[in-house]
């Protein structure tokens, strides 16, 4: 939480973090079937304060008065209103998903920011034909494929990491990733950029596979530093009481990038100030900086 406003990196931070999560909940091939696509499509990925899909719909009539104004909208300041409208966008989100339509109709985007001869459905139509002939190449190969396909034909506007994320989709589908999505993106930010600017289409799917492997590497790492990490904190568990939430602690505290007091409390059901006496004893790292909105992860 931070007392500013969030800055467009951090809207498309959250954005990619959500369609992360959403592939990753979902089935494996759930990314490149006609209803992953559509819901893709269709901006389930949206941060919550993103786009017009947090809005009620204007044709919604409310059963009753008082909470609604003269206008039809809600009060202000009625608590009642602003979860009824917050149930609304949420079915009209369900609705475009259901609907297979994008989060900001084309009728209605701006032609300073969207291309109007832009057919994301045909483009996305031809993207899905390509990578269904990657079926029969090694899994690596085909999520390299499928990762600079989606850059040469683009086909959802603004939306360049979205085929990053699908590459380890497909790499989860084939079996190379059964229990998490392969950061792409970090492996890419590792590997010289100048291979992906060049025109050859070899050296694109080169600068992939380099990526992947940059990404399967730097996971490696990862895992091996969070297991030490582990270790290094076991012995603090020992001696405990068996109704002890510090084991707890330990596993949400590897399972999140950052934690707060307050995510502690809420997870393990205990006080705020609980939480913070269960990061003292863990030893995390203070990554904000700051007296307020603190933060704190393992490594």
């Amino acid at each position: 939480m931070d007392a500013r406003a969030p800055t467009a990196e951090i809207i498309r931070a959250a954005r990619v973090l959500a369609a992360r999560r959403l592939l990753l909940s979902a089935a494996p091939g759930w990314a490149f079937s006609a209803e992953g696509l559509a819901a893709l499509h269709g901006g389930a990925f949206l941060a919550p304060w993103e786009g017009e899909a947090e809005k009620p719909m204007a044709s919604d009539e409310p059963d009753g008065e008082g909470a609604f104004g003269d206008d039809g909208e809600p009060a202000p300041d009625d608590p009642l209103a602003a979860e009824l409208a917050a149930l609304d966008a949420a079915l009209a989100r369900t609705e475009r998903a259901l609907e297979r339509r994008p989060a900001v109709d084309p009728e209605s985007r701006d032609p300073l920011v969207y291309d109007l001869d832009w057919d994301e459905d045909e483009r996305l139509a031809h993207w899905r034909d390509a990578v269904e002939f990657t079926s029969g190449l090694p899994p690596v190969l085909a999520a390299a494929l499928t990762a600079a396909l989606w850059d040469d034909i683009e086909p959802l506007q603004h939306v360049p990491w979205l085929g990053r994320l699908l590459a380890a989709a497909l790499l989860r589908q084939r079996g190379k990733t059964k229990s998490h999505l392969l950061c792409v993106n970090s492996g890419a930010r590792a590997v010289p950029r100048l291979r992906l600017k060049q025109a050859d289409p070899v050296a694109k799917i080169l600068f992939w596979l380099a990526a992947i492997l940059a990404a399967a590497e730097q996971g490696l790492r990862d895992h091996d530093r969070w297991l030490l990490a582990r270790a290094s904190r076991v012995g603090k568990l020992s001696g405990r009481r068996g109704n002890s939430h510090l084991p707890q602690a330990l596993d949400l505290a590897l399972a999140r990038p950052i934690v707060t007091a307050e995510l502690l409390a809420q997870e393990l059901k205990v006080s705020a100030r609980a939480g913070q006496n269960l990061i003292a004893e863990l030893g995390l790292r203070e990554l904000t900086g700051r007296r307020r909105y603190r933060a704190w992860g393992i490594l």
